[in-house]
């Protein structure tokens, strides 16, 4: 069966801790996607698949960020990467390397994060090919951990996919990077630590992020571990690499406003949940004030939760559950 086309969501620019001032693609439905990872930020995980599919017509897709584009540069506000971070899985667009192709007419650097699960298909490798920059999630090497924590489609395997992404880092010449999302009690051993420095160490990405949960996460008990667990994780793996750092901080509150306050909201809040504080100060910058907010409450767009002794608005969907309040989260 082949899906609907589905419209296109572009969110931003918005601050990331990796690419500055970021406009992020939503080339993907909420919530289509390979795994269904315990910390997930969006909730589990509503259609698995690893097929990969049409989504968009790629000029449809072009055209649409260079209008974004230049709304973004007529308000003052800078891009500084044009990135790939949906809903879902982003390789599962079988357009994605022809998107990638025609953006560069807009002399933007492109950036893709993936959860790595298809780059053991080689027209998923040469598709990232055209990025400038593309992260691969390693969340473990162990094939049970793998299981446990990224809970993928019943098709994959952790020796294939791990097998891909050296074959993709020896042929690349962008920015490569990796993410480990550190959970307690699940990833955080020594053990799988050691194991995963060895394989990042074979692989060389130009850096290697270690991250932990901060918003509100799929699974209640999937929690970040403690600050001293998450410094001894750095250095384990920095006996193998050159370039470890820390994923944990706040991205701070400098969103963009392009004009629909609402429209702009839910873009945000569908894959970057927003503290209250920085809601405050998009709402002074956009010279509108709470009922705007209240409004999207009150109708069910907007999913208000307390975590970690902050409120964070996100916007609702499918995958979603509103009974996440006080949990840690996926960190993006």
């Amino acid at each position: 069966m082949v899906r609907p086309l589905w419209p296109l969501s572009l969110f931003g620019p918005v601050p990331s801790r990796r690419l500055g001032q970021s406009l992020g693609i939503n080339n993907i439905p909420p919530k289509v996607c390979t795994y269904s990872c315990i910390y997930c930020q969006l909730g589990r995980t509503s259609t698995m698949q690893v097929d990969r599919q049409v989504f968009h017509e790629p000029q449809s897709v072009f055209q649409t960020v260079q209008e974004r584009v230049g709304k973004a540069r007529e308000a003052s506000e800078t891009v500084d990467y044009l990135a790939f971070v949906p809903d879902g899985e982003p390789t599962l667009d079988i357009n994605l390397g022809k998107e990638l192709e025609l953006l560069k007419r807009l002399n933007l650097p492109t950036a893709v994060i993936t959860n790595t699960s298809l780059i053991w298909r080689p027209d998923v490798r040469q598709d990232l090919m055209a990025a400038d920059w593309v992260s691969l999630k390693v969340d473990a090497v162990d094939e049970a951990v793998w299981r446990q924590i990224d809970r993928p489609h019943g098709s994959l395997d952790v020796a294939s996919i791990l097998e891909g992404a050296m074959a993709f880092a020896s042929d690349y010449r962008g920015e490569l990077v990796t993410e480990t999302m550190l959970v307690v009690g699940v990833n955080d051993g020594e053990t799988q630590l050691r194991a995963l420095g060895g394989f990042l160490a074979r692989l060389q990405p130009e850096r290697a992020y270690l991250s932990v949960p901060t918003r509100p996460p799929a699974e209640s008990w999937a929690q970040a571990p403690n600050e001293e667990t998450v410094h001894r994780a750095y250095h384990i793996l920095s006996k193998d690499l050159d370039q470890v750092e820390y994923l944990v901080g706040y991205e701070g509150n400098a969103f963009a406003f392009t004009g629909d306050l609402e429209k702009d909201l839910l873009s945000i809040t569908a894959v970057h949940p927003m503290r209250k504080e920085a809601v405050s100060d998009y709402l002074a910058r956009a010279g509108a004030d709470w009922p705007a907010v209240h409004r999207l409450v009150a109708q069910g767009e907007l999913v208000e939760v307390e975590h970690a002794g902050h409120t964070f608005y996100l916007r609702r969907l499918g995958g979603r559950s509103t009974s996440n309040s006080g949990c840690s989260s996926a960190s993006s």
